[in-house]
C-alpha cells in the first residue's frame, strides 16, 4: 500500500517543442532578469481531449481571469501582474492548483480524460508545481487504498499512517531541500501533508465504529490529537485550499460526534450533532471565506443522510443564520427539493445510464424485484473492490434482491476494462454517461451511497450505506 508513488508521466517531446510565438516568450523568459518592481507573468498549456473550450484561471475560488483554447486546443496567457500565490485552473468540471512566484513563466499540459494523472509543469516555476502534482497523486492513491485500514486496532492504523505520513515526510524534506521554494509556497506544500494525514486520524473512531460496531475513543492514546493545537484555523492563504478544507469537515464531525451520547434517537441524534458543528465552526473560525466552505460541507452532508423533513427545517434555520454564501445557499435550497423527490414511497427518476455494450439501460428495465443499488468509481479501487465483494455475500444470503453497480466514471472503455478485475457475480454492471444529472436527480454527492427499492420499484431508503454495520437489517 505504501510503496514508492510514480510520477506523472512526461510527454512526448514534440509536445514540449515551441509551439507557438507565445510558448516562445513563455520558455524564454525562464532566464530573463526582471526588475524589483516588475510582477509579470506567464501561463499557457495545452489541454488534449477538452471537456470545455475555456481554461478558467481562479483565485480563492473566483473566476480572475478565460481563455479560449485555439484550434490546437492551446492557450496562453501574460499577466502584466500577477500576485504571488496559489491559484487554480480550470477545465470544467475538472481543476487542479498552480502556484506563482513572482515572475514564473509555467506551460502545463494535461489530457482531460485522464486529469490529475496526466498533468506536468514546464517553465520557470515548474519544479514546486510538479511537487505538489507529486504528493496530490500520492495522498489520492492512499486515500483510494485506506477504506479496509480503518478497521485495524488503535495500534496497527496508528502504526499504518505513521509509517505513510513518515514516506511523505521523507519526500517532502528531500523536494523542499533540492527546490528551495520560498516560505509562502511552503505554507501549502506543508499542508498538503500534514492535513492529509490529521484528516485520516479524526476519520478512524468514527469510521472504525461504522464499519465494525466498536468504539475505540477510549482506546485512543492520551496525544492523539495533540495536533489540533497547532492549527491555526483561521489562516486565510489557506482558506480555498482542499487539503485544508477537507481536514477542517473530518475533524468537526469528529468533534460534535464524540460530545453526544446514544439516548437520543438517530434522528435527533443527526440534528443535534449537526446544529452542534454548525455552532462549532461559527466560534472557531473567524474567517469569513473559510466559514462558508466549511459551513456549506456540513449543510450538504447533513442534508444527503437525514431525511426528517422537520428536522432539515430546523437544522437550516441555524445554517441560514451563520452562513452568508448567497450562491451556496441556492445550491443547498436545490439539494433540499431534490431530496423531497427521494422519500420513502416515492419513484426514481429517470437518469441517463448504458451497459457493458454502451446500450441505453432504462429503469424500466429493473423489473418487479426488490433492488439494492451502489455506486463506484476506478478513483477509489479499495472502495469497490470491498463493496463488490460485500454485495456478492448479501447476493448469496438474499437471493430475493437484484443488486446494480453504478460506475461514475467517463470513460467507457476503461470502465469495461475495470469490470476484468472485479468479481461481479450476477450484479448488474451499469455506467452513468452524466454525472452531473444524476447528481442533481439522485442527490449523490459521495460513492459510499446506496438506494434500496422495493418489489414495486418505490424507494425504501434512497440514503443507506452498504457498509453500515446495519445495513443489511434493511434488506430484510
Amino acid at each position: 500500500m505504501f510503496g514508492s508513488f510514480p510520477s506523472a508521466p512526461m510527454p512526448k517531446l514534440n509536445h514540449i517543442l515551441v509551439f507557438s510565438a507565445a510558448v516562445v516568450a513563455l520558455l524564454t523568459s525562464c532566464n530573463k532578469e526582471f526588475k524589483k518592481n516588475n510582477f509579470t507573468a506567464y501561463f499557457g498549456g495545452e489541454v488534449i481531449n477538452p471537456t470545455n473550450p475555456y481554461i478558467l484561471f481562479c483565485k480563492d475560488q473566483k473566476v480572475i481571469d478565460s481563455f479560449k483554447l485555439d484550434q490546437n486546443n492551446r492557450f496562453f496567457m501574460k499577466f502584466d501582474s500577477l500576485t504571488p500565490g496559489l491559484y487554480s485552473f480550470k477545465n470544467e468540471p475538472e481543476y487542479q492548483y498552480v502556484y506563482f512566484d513572482k515572475n514564473d513563466s509555467i506551460m502545463v499540459r494535461v489530457n482531460a480524460k485522464d486529469f490529475d494523472n496526466s498533468i506536468v509543469f514546464c517553465g520557470r516555476g515548474d519544479q514546486k508545481n510538479n511537487f505538489l502534482m507529486d504528493l496530490y497523486l500520492k495522498n489520492e492513491d492512499d486515500r483510494g487504498k485506506i477504506f479496509d485500514v480503518f478497521d485495524y486496532n488503535v495500534a496497527n492504523f496508528l502504526k499504518n499512517i505513521d509509517s505513510s505520513y513518515a514516506s511523505r515526510e521523507k519526500f517532502y524534506s528531500a523536494k523542499k531541500a533540492e527546490i528551495q521554494w520560498s516560505d509562502d509556497f511552503d505554507v501549502y506544500a506543508r499542508a498538503a501533508l500534514d492535513f492529509h494525514h490529521y484528516s485520516k486520524k479524526e476519520i478512524y473512531p468514527l469510521a472504525h465504529l461504522m464499519r465494525t460496531g466498536k468504539d475505540v475513543y477510549e482506546s485512543l492514546p492520551k496525544d492523539y490529537y495533540r495536533y489540533r493545537k497547532s492549527i491555526d484555523y483561521n489562516n486565510t492563504r489557506l482558506s480555498g485550499y482542499m487539503p485544508f478544507v477537507t481536514y477542517l469537515s473530518h475533524m468537526l464531525n469528529n468533534v460534535a460526534a464524540i460530545h453526544y451520547h446514544n439516548h437520543y434517537s438517530p434522528v435527533d441524534m443527526a440534528l443535534r450533532t449537526n446544529i452542534n458543528k454548525l455552532n462549532i465552526a461559527d466560534t472557531l473560525i473567524k474567517d469569513p471565506t473559510v466559514k462558508n466552505i466549511v459551513l456549506n460541507n456540513i449543510a450538504f452532508t447533513y442534508l444527503l443522510e437525514d431525511q426528517n423533513m422537520v428536522n432539515n427545517q430546523k437544522f437550516l434555520d441555524t445554517y441560514y443564520k451563520f452562513s452568508t454564501d448567497k450562491s451556496k445557499k441556492n445550491e443547498i435550497f436545490k439539494i433540499g427539493n431534490a431530496i423531497q423527490l427521494l422519500k420513502s414511497g416515492n419513484t426514481l427518476t429517470d437518469v441517463d445510464l448504458v451497459d457493458k455494450n454502451n446500450q441505453p439501460f432504462a429503469l424500466s428495465q429493473i423489473g418487479n424485484k426488490k433492488t439494492v443499488i451502489f455506486f463506484w468509481t476506478e478513483n477509489l479501487s479499495s472502495h469497490y473492490l470491498s463493496a463488490h465483494r460485500k454485495v456478492l455475500a448479501f447476493q448469496s444470503a438474499h437471493p430475493d434482491y437484484q443488486f446494480i453497480a453504478i460506475n461514475l466514471d467517463k470513460d467507457q472503455k476503461k470502465w469495461t476494462d475495470n469490470l476484468g478485475n472485479i468479481k461481479s457475480g450476477n450484479i448488474l454492471e451499469l455506467r452513468t454517461t452524466d454525472f452531473e444529472d444524476l447528481k442533481a436527480k439522485w442527490a449523490i454527492t459521495k460513492v459510499h451511497r446506496t438506494i434500496i427499492l422495493n418489489q414495486d420499484g418505490s424507494i425504501k431508503n434512497a440514503f443507506t450505506n452498504l457498509f453500515d454495520v446495519d445495513f443489511e437489517k434493511e434488506l430484510e
